[in-house]
Order: C-alpha cells, then structure tokens, then sequence
C-alpha cells in the first residue's frame, strides 16, 4: 500500500461542537489522493460505527484537499473513522482507513478518534449579530471634530501632515454629528481605538481607565454616543489597553515615587529594587518604550481592576463589547476570566484581540470571539494589492484560513485592508481605485466582518504610522464617490443576503488571473464573486442576477473586464 497523507486531531479546527447534539469533522488528505472520503460514526460506548457519512471535499491548498462533514450526536458522545476511498493504477478502488491508532487497509487496526462528550457549556458561541456585521473602524482624534472647545490649545490645522505628537481635534462629539453618514455607509458596527484618559494623540497610554480623556469629552458625551449610535442600529466596540498602562497611570507614579513601599509595586516587572526611567528597568510595550510599562495581569489586584474596567463601561454606558490591544502577551487565564466577565454583563457582546499571526489559541470558545484578521490583509494585499500571487496561489492561502479557525470564529473576523497600525490600501495600490474596489469587494464576501477604517470609502491616502492617521477628508468634491458608494452596495449586501452572512465558501475557478467564488447557505441563494486581474476581459459562465459590479459595465456581454469584479446570485 502507497502510504497517503493524511492529518485530523480530535480538537479545533478538524473537529468540534456547533451545538450540543452538532458536530464538525475536518480531515487533510494528501491533493488529489482520495476519490471520496467517508466518515464513519456512532456513540462512543456502542461496538460498531453504525452511520456513515460522504465528507463534503470543502477546498484545497497547494498541498491538501480538505474534507468537511457536520455530522449529528444525538446521545452528545462521539466515535468516528475516515474510510478515504483512492483509485488504483489498474482503476480499481481501494479504502484506507484513518483513526487514531493507524492509517491502515483493516479498519480495526486503524482505531476511532472520540469526541468524548459535546457539552453545552463548551459549544463555541459568538454574537449571533455578527454574521451580518459591517464595522467601521474609527481613530478618534482625527475623525471630526464636534465640539471646538475641547480642542487642545497646541492643535494643529485638520490638513496638518501628522505626526507623533500632533493633536487635531478630534472628538467624540464628532462621531455623534456623523452617525447619519456611517448609518448612510452601511455601517452597523463602530469600534474606536482608545478613549480614556492619555497622553497622547493615540491614547494607547492610558493614565485613567475609568475616565474619558477631556479632549474627547464626558461620560455623558460617551452616553449620547452610544444611545444615539444603538437608535441607527449601530453598535460600539471600545480599545482596552491591559498589557501596559502609560507612564502617568497612577499605580505606576507611585511607585516611581514610593519604590517597594508603594502597594503596587507588584502591579508591573521592575528589575532592581527601585525604578529607572532612563534606563528603563522595567517591562514595557514593545522594546524599551519607557512611556508604557508592562502590566502584571497575573497579579490578583491587577486582574480585579481590569476585570472591573471590562464590567464598568458595559453596565454604565452599554457598550457592545471590547477590542483587547496586544492581546497575545497577556496570559491565557486572564483572557478565560475576561470572557466570562463580559459575557456576564452582556452575553451577546463581542471580544476582538490584535493577534498578527495564526490565533488558534485564543479562538477555542473560551476567549476571545475573534480577531483582527491581519493573515487575511496580508494574503488579500499580496493578490489583489501588489499581484504578487496567482488567482490560484491566493485561493489556496485562503482555503488555508478558512480551515484555520472553528467556523465560528470565522464568521466574526474583522476582516480588514488596513487600519491606524497599517498603510493605507490604495496608497499600498498605487492609487489604482479599481485594486482596491477588487479587495473590497472580497473583503465584503469573505467570511466575518469587513472591517473599514476610516476614510478607506473615500479614498483617503497615507504611508506608515503616523501618516496613516490624516484628518478624516469630509469636503465631498476630495472624496472618492466610486469607493464610497461601492461600500455602500455591498455593505447592504452583507446585511440583506443569507449567503453572505454564514453561509460555505467554496472555489469554483481559480488561474493565473482570475478567481471564482461560491458562496451558500441552507435554504438560500448561492453567491458568486469573479476577479479578473488581468489584462483582457474574461468569458464567464451563465450569470444569474448581477447584485454588483466594481465599476459601471465591469461585465457586459459576460465578460469580465480587467481589472475588475462582479457579484452575482443564481
């Protein structure tokens, strides 16, 4: 027997509950090895495999087919083994047997892997209003400014270049005088970096947790933000800044100011028996960044304020959840106690980390309820941004992804071009709008939730941090209407079709230059998407219903032009 590849572990993403009585079952075959894959299955105290079930062979990467099958666990006990049914030489069939023992001709030999029991405290849930979310992110000192007396008195004009230290004006006033506008955009999900008390422009230095900085206004201007935001059906997602504080914080003051004596002297890792701030003997943010000190979260009174910093701003102002800054640094416990923090003042609110890389460890079901899709940005950048892949290099990087969390994490990504951390897309493209119109469009039917940032709708420009943060451009003659009302179109696509809000993704077609998509859910309409990136329009097959196209006449006479991209439902 030709030894075939194959993987699955009996945990997330290859298998978990959906529902208590609801499993899903992934299994990796080496591509193009296996004809059918099979899963056989019954409860884990009875002898035999009594159900069978043909796996769904859901994608594939450069490497591997993925087979995909949701199978029912009435008694919540599981048993199961694959049969991966391949074609001989002389095309005749045989059946390899895969379970936890062996990979084997003789299915005994092989073994079961067990999902011991679907308990329903342990069934992965996000917010069920995510699946049609659109989310705009907003960095709020340069947004608008509302309220001209809080403006600080060393403010620069609003087309100012930006810089480190540069404040503008920005205001949460502001986000208030503009929520018709987000509403107009589609937008039913705001999150805000940092409003608390700080320093400086970015407030990723927080000196007061449960205070709103007064160059942002008052907790009754937060109030009105959130009442009026929530009237329109928009929700609103705050930054939490708990792996450092700011230099000002004041456990941190005194400690510089008491040493060991303060009482919260254990609050952060100090190396010595007193604080150096020019040397910088203690743990910050990043590499030596003296301004922001490392928490200890580990820390019983630290984990206590922070868990009361969590509760506070959703009993008091009824926020809808939290955004966790530099979330992969602080310890897993602390993130299994937040979740269960929040999720006891408000069950439906969300909890997003800044995780860059994989984050299947935060994406169990007992942390975090999704991340910031950055592997998304990267891959979506490489294909549609820079050309670096192939339509089908860039389809199997996101096959990749769509097996690399549990598909509810999926459904809740913030899917993201960019954000106050990254360049701006269409200065990343070039200044080529109809680049960025083809990222749009995926961004918007892939998967979770497109996540804006501000000013991407209009074609706002920037390079690296702080470029990246320019005064929100509102004179309509400076804004891009093309992109501005293509936001608009798909993202009441996302809030109007099934299929764009949980349903499967499958691809169809996939070269050189051009990509094919499927989107379907139970019940509904298929989905499809088409990018063309080449140079010469592309024939496509019988289009149903055309829901968008990336420009005025992208596809006429069913051809695809260059450079562009087109939504359609059967």
């Amino acid at each position: 027997m030709k030894p075939t590849w194959l993987f699955h572990q009996p945990y997330q993403p290859y298998a978990y509950a959906l529902t208590d009585t609801r499993a899903r079952l992934v299994v990796a075959v080496e591509r193009g090895a296996a004809t059918t894959v099979n899963v056989h299955f019954g409860d884990r105290y009875v002898e035999a495999l009594p159900e069978r079930v043909s796996m769904e062979k859901s994608g594939n990467s450069h490497k591997l087919d993925y087979f995909t099958a949701d199978v029912e666990v009435p008694t919540h006990r599981l048993k199961y083994a694959f049969e991966v049914v391949r074609e001989l030489r002389d095309r005749s069939k045989e059946s390899i047997w895969y379970g936890e023992n062996a990979i084997s001709l003789n299915p005994k030999s092989a073994g079961v892997f067990q999902l011991a029991y679907l308990a329903n405290r342990d069934v992965y849930t996000t917010p069920e209003w995510a699946k049609k979310a659109v989310c705009y992110q907003i960095f709020p000192e340069r947004f608008a400014n509302g309220n001209p007396s809080l403006t600080p008195a060393n403010s620069v004009d609003w087309e100012s270049a930006p810089t480190p230290f540069a404040m503008f004006g920005g205001d949460l006033q502001g986000i208030t005088d503009h929520l018709d506008y987000l509403f107009e955009e589609g937008v039913t999900l705001l999150y805000l970096t940092p409003i608390f008390k700080a320093g400086s422009n970015h407030k990723y230095d927080t000196e007061d947790y449960l205070e709103i900085d007064p160059q942002f206004g008052s907790k009754e201007d937060l109030h009105r933000l959130v009442e009026n935001a929530h009237q329109r059906g928009i929700r609103i997602v705050l930054d939490a800044v708990f792996n450092h504080s700011g230099f000002q914080f004041g456990p941190f003051q005194d400690v510089i100011k008491r040493g060991q004596a303060s009482p919260y002297w254990n609050w952060f890792f100090i190396n010595g028996d007193k604080v150096d701030t020019e040397h910088v003997n203690y743990e910050t943010f990043a590499t030596r960044l003296r301004y922001m000190p490392k928490l200890n979260v580990a820390n019983p009174e630290v984990e206590a304020y922070l868990l009361k910093v969590a509760r506070y701003w959703i009993e008091e102002f009824d926020i809808d959840g939290w955004r966790l800054d530099v979330a992969n640094e602080i310890d897993h416990v602390f993130w299994k106690r937040f979740r269960n923090t929040v999720k006891a003042a408000k069950a439906d609110a969300l909890i997003v980390g800044e995780v860059w890389h994989n984050s299947l460890p935060w994406l169990l079901g007992d942390e975090y309820d999704s991340v910031m899709n950055y592997v998304f940005c990267e891959a979506v950048h490489a294909f549609f941004v820079r050309r670096e892949l192939s339509g089908r290099e860039f389809a199997e990087r996101i096959t990749e992804l769509l097996f690399m969390y549990p598909v509810q994490a999926t459904n809740a990504m913030f899917n993201l071009l960019g954000s106050h951390d990254t360049e701006r897309v269409l200065t990343l493209a070039g200044g080529d709008v109809n680049r960025v119109l083809q990222a749009m469009t995926f961004q918007f039917f892939y998967p979770g939730i497109p996540m804006v940032y501000y000013g991407d709708e209009v074609g706002m420009e920037g390079g690296a941090d702080p470029d990246c943060r320019r005064g929100m451009v509102w004179e309509t003659g400076r804004q891009n209407q093309t992109l501005r009302e293509a936001m608009k179109v798909l993202a009441s696509l996302k809030r109007s079709e099934p299929g764009l809000a949980a349903g499967s993704l499958h691809v169809v077609r996939a070269d050189k230059q051009h990509l094919e998509m499927v989107r379907e859910a139970n019940g509904a309409s298929r989905i499809h998407a088409a990018f063309n990136t080449g140079h010469t329009a592309w024939k496509l097959p019988e289009l149903g219903e055309i829901l968008f196209e990336s420009f005025k006449g992208a596809c006429a006479n069913g051809r695809l032009k260059a450079g562009a991209a087109v939504i359609w439902k059967e």
